[in-house]
């Protein structure tokens, strides 16, 4: 019986793959025999790497860009195809916000926000859509999405929205793609990275968060990629317009703290 996480051939492009919950995605797709493609508007020190099922080094291949940029996306999914002949997965995983005071930031910041976050991954989504209607085999595309989409979200209210709006956009084109095309979303709770101290402070603070969650941990990039692994084989061969939720049990109801300091 085959392998069915075996990406032995396939081309799976990540965008803002080489650091954070992206380098997580793009490794797991190189263990599994991918040719892993990364995009960013600069190329990071280290291109992720991993050991293929045949034993050999695998590394991404990376090409710029900026994807607020749609003539850079066409760049981008050109180059894709010239150097492999193909796209069989888009992962939009590019993506992110500081921290802003929704009373007081400028129209141009809240802009910027969404097109990151929303506007980008359509232009993507378009384009790599296009190539995997004209395979054989289709596609499958998956949407990192956010916890901030389906809660509050208090200095990053841009942000959650355009988050949001990915998850209606994700079932959206799952509708009008399909059968050829599958369109899936990841929504992803708190994910410790290179960059997690500048969200919750130093490993004091970050074993405080992680005790908030049922789980007791915060995500790893590689539990995010594993997601992306599943939605992209054969194993969720039915599974179109989904959300798959990977945030170890969310968090903890605060009328559920408040009841038990008030008890005690």
């Amino acid at each position: 019986m085959s392998n069915p996480l075996d990406f032995t051939g396939k081309v799976v492009l990540v965008t803002g793959g080489g650091k954070g919950a992206g380098k997580g995605i793009s490794e797991r797709f190189l263990q599994q025999g991918a040719h892993v493609v990364i995009c960013g508007r600069q190329e990071p020190d280290n291109l992720p790497s991993a050991v293929n099922p045949q034993g050999s080094q695998n590394t991404a291949t990376f090409f710029p860009c900026d994807v607020r940029d749609l003539e850079q996306i066409d760049q981008l999914i050109g180059s894709t195809i010239k150097t492999f002949g193909r796209l069989d997965v888009l992962v939009n995983n590019a993506g992110g916000a500081p921290n802003a005071d929704a009373a007081t930031v400028s129209p141009r910041f809240s802009e910027s926000i969404i097109r990151l976050n929303l506007i980008a991954p359509l232009n993507l989504c378009q384009k790599a859509n296009a190539v995997m209607q004209e395979q054989a085999e289709g596609g499958m595309i998956i949407n990192i999405c956010s916890v901030s989409a389906k809660r509050p979200s208090p200095g990053t209210a841009a942000y959650g929205a355009a988050k949001s709006g990915l998850l209606n956009l994700t079932q959206s084109l799952a509708v009008e793609w399909a059968p050829k095309v599958r369109v899936n979303a990841v929504t992803a709770g708190l994910i410790l990275t290179e960059q997690a101290h500048l969200h919750y402070g130093d490993e004091d603070g970050i074993a405080s968060v992680a005790r908030t969650v049922p789980l007791q941990r915060l995500a790893t990039p590689s539990d995010i990629g594993d997601t992306c692994l599943y939605l992209a084989s054969p194993l969720s061969s039915y599974v179109s317009g989904a959300d798959i939720t990977v945030h170890g049990g969310g968090e903890k109801p605060a009328f559920l703290n408040a009841a038990e300091n008030t008890s005690s």
